[in-house]
């Protein structure tokens, strides 16, 4: 069976559970908050962040937002993976930082549903995630 995190626990342990997302930490992504049902990651925006015309590719926001949802899907309740997910862009970050907030919007034993939304450090809302996640409930 696999490790199940607490309700509430501490950034270090959330930290230790998910220092093995190899490709998140790979582009930046930073835990900055989670609990059952709720994830915060924030990304420090560099220039390998950027596409061709000089904005954040679309792929950098989708790993953020995913990160955040796999906080909310797996703190307090059965594993978790994503078996749908829909992302809108609302505009390009002017910001220096992206933060993706995710929140359940209905929890089941098998099926969960949540949203992410990505704003920068400005306050401006850049996408919003919508994603169905499977529970390995047993």
């Amino acid at each position: 069976m696999a490790k199940q995190l607490s309700d509430y626990p501490t950034l270090e342990e959330l930290n230790d559970f998910f220092g093995h997302d190899r490709f998140a930490a790979s582009i930046g992504c930073k835990i900055v908050e989670g609990s059952v049902g709720h994830g915060v990651a924030e990304l420090v925006i560099e220039d390998h962040h950027r596409n061709a015309l000089g904005i954040v590719m679309g792929g950098a926001l989708f790993t953020l937002a995913d990160f955040a949802l796999a906080i909310a899907s797996n703190v307090g309740v059965e594993p978790s993976v994503s078996i749908n997910s829909s992302i809108d862009y609302y505009t390009a970050s002017k910001g220096k930082k992206l933060i993706a907030t995710c929140n359940v919007d209905k929890g089941g034993r098998r099926l969960g549903f949540y949203t992410t939304d990505i704003t920068d450090d400005t306050g401006k809302r850049i996408a919003r995630m919508t994603t169905t996640v499977f529970r390995n409930a047993e």
